[in-house]
């Protein structure tokens, strides 16, 4: 079973090499960042696109839980 951490509000999308650098701050006030690579190319319109889908998202961090409780 995973259990939430808390959720980052994405502030800002920036392109890396194969991917992206997303950063935000959580609902714990604590400021996270997200890189994401891809093992494919990205043409200019995909990441674009992906990039303003990105910087519009919410992301939930969770971890397993602990199977003892």
């Amino acid at each position: 079973m995973f259990e939430p951490i808390t959720t980052v509000a994405i502030d800002a999308v920036s392109p890396s090499d194969r991917g992206f650098t997303l950063t935000g701050q959580g609902a714990d006030r604590t400021e996270y960042r997200l890189d994401m690579r891809f093992d494919l190319p990205l043409d200019p319109r995909t990441r674009t696109v992906l990039a303003e889908l990105l910087s519009q998202s919410d992301l939930t961090i969770s971890r397993r839980g602990n199977r003892n409780s």
